[in-house]
């Protein structure tokens, strides 16, 4: 069996892929996938689905909803055997050594990514988080009703695939790829407009494309979101960097062709605006 939460839930077995409609049910195994292999407590799965106001047949109510749960996954799996388990003070799922959850595949490709990176292997890097990207369809748990629990996770997740994206960009800036991510960065910071890593990036491909204007009002553009939604002036990195770009610094230009240490580190050391490595 796979399980797939990196969009809306989704179950791929024997019979090929499904969705669960019953909402409550849903919640229910979206809960029980974000603590795999744990005993997630019936309070918390009651929270999970009900909120603060549970009704009082909560748990005769959530015995069904596992019941519901265990016969979806025989159907989609064809196995005598559940992998919802009953152990006080609630309830696991089992992920069994034929079964798959997307998000840990995810976070294998991320830490591999990372660990070419602090090795300055840029390519090998480059393919690792593209894998990782690969496994999005959406949203995580789009559409899946819940509470803190599963509220906390897909926070969790969102920053994970932000950060994964970041290190990628490095890694093909690294590489002399600078014209290629400028449609990628505008379309990011559109999704993530306070996000000033991506500002940063924008900016320094800009910047080795010989569109050094160009770069400097996204840092006008930068500053203004900032400031009318935060009141915030721009952080340090961002106004190094622009200062470098008025500058005309040549650390910014070296790496374009060398990808070498990233300029970060050599000019306040800026938040990977270089190179990865940082």
């Amino acid at each position: 069996m796979r399980y797939e939460i990196l969009g809306p839930l989704r179950l791929t077995g024997e019979e090929g892929t499904s969705y669960i409609g019953a909402r409550k049910v849903e919640t229910l195994l979206a809960a029980l996938l974000v603590r795999s292999d744990q005993v997630v407590p019936s309070g918390r799965i009651k929270e999970e689905i009900w909120g603060g106001s549970p009704p009082k047949r909560a748990s005769a109510a959530m015995h069904v909803y596992v019941s519901q749960l265990r016969k979806i996954l025989a159907a989609a799996t064809g196995a005598a055997d559940s992998p919802i388990v009953t152990r006080p003070p609630g309830y696991t799922i089992q992920i069994g050594p034929d079964d798959e959850l997307d998000v840990h595949a995810f976070e294998s490709h991320i830490r591999a990514g990372r660990a070419h990176r602090q090795e300055g292997r840029h390519e090998d890097a480059c393919t690792a988080l593209t894998s990782a990207l690969s496994l999005w369809r959406g949203h995580a748990l789009a559409g899946v009703s819940g509470g803190p629990l599963i509220g906390a996770f897909t926070a969790y997740l969102e920053d994970a695939r932000a950060e994964c994206q970041e290190m990628l960009i490095d890694a093909q800036l690294a590489m002399g790829r600078h014209r290629e991510q400028v449609g990628r960065l505008q379309a990011l910071i559109s999704e993530n407009p306070l996000s000033e890593v991506f500002y940063r990036q924008l900016m320094l491909a800009l910047y080795r494309s010989e569109r050094q204007a160009d770069a400097l009002r996204v840092y006008e553009s930068a500053r203004r979101v900032l400031h009318d939604e935060l009141g915030l002036e721009p952080g340090q990195p961002l106004r190094d960097l622009q200062r470098a770009i008025l500058l005309a610094d040549p650390r910014l230009g070296a790496q374009a062709a060398s990808g070498s240490a990233p300029f970060g580190h050599s000019l306040h050391r800026l938040d990977r605006v270089g190179a990865v490595g940082a």
